[in-house]
């Protein structure tokens, strides 16, 4: 008998090894459509110094384009469960891809910076409406748990994140302009495809409404506003990085494109294939210890090297290892964190994630007016270093995640 109850384990482990793959079409539907829509974030990237250079801006006012963006993402992540408890989630993801390739396209047609900013916060709203609904819907619909369901999204997000600067690199050597229009036209491939791959599913229908107040109620919950808070002060880094490191590097636009799509590789490749090895072994917290000091110490380096390009080339690079981990970490523990819908609890999260990268990126370009290069790099490293102390002195309202893990 125990040999045949060993052969079924085995069929069971099977089945659910397969199962990653064996998805319904919904999923790679909105896999496709995350890819495209994280395109949009890196295809920005490359082309900040152009955008300084053509419009006449300092480096500070060119950081907004991403203050603007995730200022408008935060507030929005907290109307997302609200929306999408009413119109179902297919509506509340084809909404915001209209929404950003509408404000992408206005945002190639701008003629000032501030205006650009402008439109940059309609892009975030889109971006809320997709992000927070796309997880949601991800997990809902998988056949293969949570785990492996925040493993397909964050590798939708890696693909998009890493092949979106090299595009970007493409469409900004030809015209700073390029790149808005070019997420434009990747948002209109997304709608077109998410219309007819996405079938009405019962998960479009919820039986409860969702308040606007509910993901501040499940702030409640330690466990998660610990994780928020986390995130609220590694995304100084996170950010520090995305938006401030461009202008150290002395590429062109191509040059940026290749730096970020070695990034964003090595990202995509240890959210999938790292993240749970590290989990496995070590377990969820102990893992997010290493990889934020070792992202920190990271930032440490830029901060003694912004005046050589190459130590900020491979420290950018370097870094997406660890914020790849990270990623998948903090993901998995934000939907297993409180007894809350994972809607909420992700609109929760998020809300003070991009609460942080909507200061970070302007008080970076501030800090260098201020004072020098160096110093925006030293202060992103030392806010990552406070989410590490931060995260370890609240640990006791995290341990059920961990115990969670060991018993599955």
């Amino acid at each position: 008998m125990s040999n045949l109850a060993q052969s079924k384990n085995q069929k069971t482990d099977s089945k659910q090894k397969s199962s990653f793959f064996n998805q319904p079409k919904a999923i790679w539907a909105v896999g496709f459509a995350c890819i495209i829509a994280f395109m949009g974030i890196g295809l920005v990237d490359p082309i900040l110094p152009a955008i300084a250079e053509k419009m006449h801006a300092s480096h500070s006012d060119v950081t907004l384009l991403f203050t603007s963006y995730n200022l408008v993402m935060a507030f929005a992540m907290l109307i997302t469960g609200f929306i999408s408890s009413r119109i179902g989630i297919k509506w509340t993801l084809l909404l915001g891809i209209l929404i950003i390739a509408v404000f992408s396209a206005l945002g190639g047609n701008s003629s000032s910076i501030w205006e650009l900013v402008w439109l940059r916060g309609g892009w975030g709203l889109g971006n809320a409406l997709f992000v927070a609904t796309a997880l949601s819907a991800i997990v809902s619909l998988s056949r293969s748990g949570v785990a492996q369901s925040i493993i397909l999204y964050e590798t939708a997000i890696g693909l998009g994140i890493s092949v979106g600067p090299l595009l970007g690199g493409e469409l900004g050597s030809i015209s700073w302009r390029g790149p808005f229009f070019g997420v434009a036209c990747l948002m209109v491939i997304a709608f077109i495809f998410l219309s007819f791959m996405m079938p009405k599913t019962k998960v479009a229908k919820t039986t409860t409404k969702t308040s606007f107040l509910d993901p501040f109620r499940a702030l409640k919950h330690r466990s998660l506003l610990t994780l928020g808070i986390t995130a609220f002060l590694y995304n100084f880094g996170f950010f520090t990085l995305l938006a401030f490191s461009p202008f150290f590097m002395n590429l062109d636009e191509h040059g940026l494109g290749f730096v970020f799509l070695g990034w964003g590789l090595l990202l995509a490749f240890t959210s999938v294939f790292m993240a749970p090895r590290l989990q496995k072994k070590l377990g969820t917290l102990k893992s997010m210890y290493a990889m934020l000091t070792l992202f920190a110490l990271t930032l440490i380096v830029m901060g003694i090297g912004t005046d050589k390009n190459v130590v900020i080339i491979i420290a950018v690079i370097v870094a997406g290892a660890f914020l790849g981990n990270n990623n998948t970490l903090i993901t998995t523990a934000v939907m297993q964190a409180a007894p809350v819908e994972r809607s909420t609890a992700s609109a929760a999260y998020s809300f003070l994630r991009f609460i942080g990268g909507a200061i970070a990126p302007y008080l970076a370009g501030k800090l260098a007016e201020w004072y020098n290069p160096h110093v925006p790099f030293y202060v992103g490293g030392c806010f990552v270093l406070l989410s590490v102390i931060f995260l370890y002195i609240n640990r006791k309202h995290l341990m059920h995640i961990d115990q969670a893990e060991s018993a599955h």
